[in-house]
């Protein structure tokens, strides 16, 4: 297969970059540091069908997106975000379930030496296999030991690197040394792209309902100060109608001056008796379900008291 001439790969990529960006409305920005090349194959694999990976040099990422300002003036967005060794998830799906197949495709990997560590690393206590001439690893990392049946028991669980840390070689030998991979490597997503728009991924986990609440409080606020400060507004409006036709209403209640809304309460304070008609109107439902449900128990009590004389008719207890 003969290799294809440098500068009409350049422009197959700029190209295909720009014929992405054109087609897919959305895509990940992607750290891809320590990911293999057959993890790459393997998340390729797994989004077949729902997303496209394309990666390559910052420089010509860059180079492309400036040359395609013209047609799409929002990528222009991008250009900040193209750090370090990144790469687009393209997408015409939900963000979210892009997403999880984004996490979902990561390997377990030992802590190399001069990594740097994306969690903490604890050793938990527990007796090893390693015989008493390790010691010196352990000593070395003040991790607390005692030689049981000839093997190394660590005492007591002990935080060995934290997160953001570089590891060390003496960290990373015995990490080895107890078989324990504590670090998962995936492609990790640092921003997202969205007809123009870059945004954070955890705002991915906001919901309809936080939106919701979120814009209820807001409103809540808006209104408590425009009625501090007497101010009108949309959100304030509805309780400063209610409170003065609450303030007309005890104007009305304690003077003569009257209005039609205000009859009926009027009319009531002078002669509650009128209106416990409306009351004694709901009771007798409720006082037909009472002789019901009696009846009911008084049948039930009946039904027992029948079974235990059926129960010891005619027997005795050593018959």
């Amino acid at each position: 297969m003969v290799k294809e001439d440098r500068s009409v790969w350049k422009s197959n990529y700029f190209l295909k970059i720009t014929t992405l960006f054109d087609e897919f409305p959305k895509a990940f920005i992607v750290n891809a540091d320590n990911v293999g090349s057959k993890q790459m194959q393997q998340i390729r694999q797994a989004l077949r069908g729902r997303a496209v990976i394309l990666m390559g040099k910052n420089t010509m990422m860059r180079k492309a997106i400036r040359g395609h300002l013209e047609n799409n003036p929002g990528l222009e967005r991008l250009l900040p975000v193209i750090k370090n060794n990144v790469g687009f998830v393209f997408t015409k799906e939900d963000l979210t379930d892009v997403r999880t197949l984004l996490l979902e495709n990561k390997v377990q990997a030992p802590a190399r030496a001069g990594a740097v560590a994306p969690l903490d690393v604890k050793i938990p206590a527990q007796q090893t296999t390693l015989g008493p001439e390790k010691t010196s690893f352990f000593q070395a990392l003040s991790i607390p030991t005692k030689i049981t049946k000839g093997t190394i028991e660590i005492l007591n669980e002990v935080s060995l690197i934290k997160e953001g840390e570089r590891v060390g070689q003496s960290e990373s030998t015995l990490l080895n040394m107890l078989n324990i991979s504590p670090f998962t490597y995936g492609l990790v997503i640092e921003n997202v792209y969205d007809s123009g728009t870059v945004f954070a991924p955890n705002i991915l986990d906001i919901t309809n309902d936080d939106i919701i609440s979120r814009f209820l409080a807001g409103v809540r606020n808006v209104a408590c100060v425009s009625l501090a400060i007497g101010y009108p507004t949309a959100a304030s409006a509805p309780h400063s109608l209610i409170n003065g036709f609450k303030r007309l209403l005890a104007i009305a209640v304690e003077t003569d001056y009257t209005f039609p809304e205000a009859e009926k309460t009027k009319e009531y304070l002078k002669d509650p008796s009128k209106f416990a008609s409306l009351v004694v109107a709901a009771a007798p439902a409720a006082q037909a379900a009472k002789p019901a449900a009696a009846a009911a128990a008084k049948e039930e009590a009946k039904k027992e008291e029948s079974e235990e004389s059926e129960e010891d008719m005619g027997f005795g207890l050593f018959d």
